[in-house]
């Protein structure tokens, strides 16, 4: 009955979602903080005052959003945590400044970066051309592959983590094939220099698409935007559901030159032209309207990011340098499953992989001040 295409699909497995007690949440990435007051209001208000909007369609083109995007980008240089932060305004730091403005028409909105990022697999990468990957990172682009019947062609990462540069842009020039990972990278931590991805550019094909998936640089990474006018084939995907506190309002953007972003368009118009809720377009727009919240939002994540490092160094816990609003964590005489047990019985859910390699690992997000207290007690406790 089902097609050969359906018996070789292997589904993403997101974070768990319990329903059977309260936990403190710490394991699917999202933002302990909710959406600002000014997002809030724009929902209450559009919800309340023009209930009509409901009954008809949507913006297919989500111009205002795109809009709103280009502004708070221009506005903030791409990195939240790093952003000057005086009353309502917001000024990037000097590394961050996007030497050309962003225009509305270099942005593309859609259902979340999952979704964009199924376009962009469909649009840039074929089934006859081996993808690189990197050995560990975003578990759905493999899953992407499968779905779209790409091989992949996997990169073991460096000893320190890293991801091994020269190893996937020869495998990327033999196949022929484009280049997608994410920076900085999940589930690691690492993240490269912009000067880094620029030099991967320079020795890269031009004439093949080269994906950054930038879900996490807000938390300390450098955004590769400033480098959108010297590389056309360069795409950047990101998103609303980390730094801009959105997981539920299922948001995610590209940035790239209007060409790239017109080709994610056709796609996007032969699936479904209609697919960001007004409701969310709404919140979208008063989050990017708004960013100096965010901005505050994602440093007091980054902050307690490195406070949690220096506990795990001072506790004798390993981990890998995180720029992100996570932390790849593992005890060295417990087993990463026991470690999740016992957090979970504790009341806390973290992430635990079964993928060979990061098995021994949990993987912690960051929250609140208080939630990370409450982490490090439970910790505390696990002996080897």
């Amino acid at each position: 009955m089902i097609s050969d295409r359906m018996k070789n699909l292997h589904p993403y497995v997101p974070g768990e979602q319990p329903k059977d007690r309260v936990y403190i949440k710490l394991n699917a990435n999202e933002n302990p903080y909710p959406p600002s007051p000014t997002v809030q209001a724009a929902v209450i208000d559009f919800v309340k005052t023009n209930p009509m909007r409901l009954a008809l369609y949507p913006d297919p083109d989500s111009l205002e959003l795109h809009a709103a995007v280009a502004d708070m980008l221009n506005r903030t240089g791409g990195v939240l945590c790093n952003a000057k932060v005086n009353g309502d305004s917001v000024e990037p730091m000097e590394k961050d400044l996007i030497p050309f403005t962003v225009t509305p028409d270099m942005i593309y909105t859609g259902n979340g970066s999952d979704e964009v990022l199924s376009f962009v697999f469909y649009a840039f990468f074929d089934s006859g051309k081996k993808l690189v990957l990197p050995e560990f990172t975003y578990s759905f682009y493999p899953v992407y592959a499968g779905f779209y019947n790409i091989e992949t062609d996997v990169v073991p990462m460096k000893e320190d983590w890293s991801l091994d540069v020269q190893n996937m842009l020869y495998r990327a020039k033999k196949n022929g094939s484009g280049l997608i990972f994410a920076n900085p990278n999940a589930p690691s931590g690492i993240a490269l220099s912009r000067n880094d991805i620029r030099k991967m550019l320079e020795q890269s094909d031009p004439d093949q698409i080269f994906v950054v998936d930038e879900a996490y640089c807000d938390f300390g990474g450098e955004s590769c935007i400033p480098l959108l006018s010297e590389f056309k084939n360069l795409l950047i995907v990101r998103t609303f559901s980390k730094s801009l506190c959105g997981a539920g309002m299922r948001l995610g953007y590209i940035v790239a030159c209007p060409e790239l972003v017109q080709y994610i368009t056709t796609v996007k118009n032969s699936l479904n032209h209609f697919p960001i809720d007004a409701v969310a377009q709404t919140a979208g727009i008063a989050a990017c309207r708004n960013p100096a919240y965010y901005c505050e939002c994602a440093r007091k994540v980054a902050e307690e990011r490195e406070e949690f490092q220096k506990f795990l160094k001072d506790e004798g816990w390993e981990y890998i340098p995180s720029k992100t609003n996570f932390v790849l964590v593992r005890n060295p005489s417990v087993s990463g499953e026991e470690v999740y047990r016992c957090i979970k019985e504790d009341g806390i859910l973290v992430r635990h992989f079964s993928t060979k390699g990061i098995e021994d690992y949990v993987r912690v997000t960051i929250g609140t001040k208080e939630q990370m207290d409450a982490l490090k007690v439970s910790m505390k406790k696990i002996k080897g």
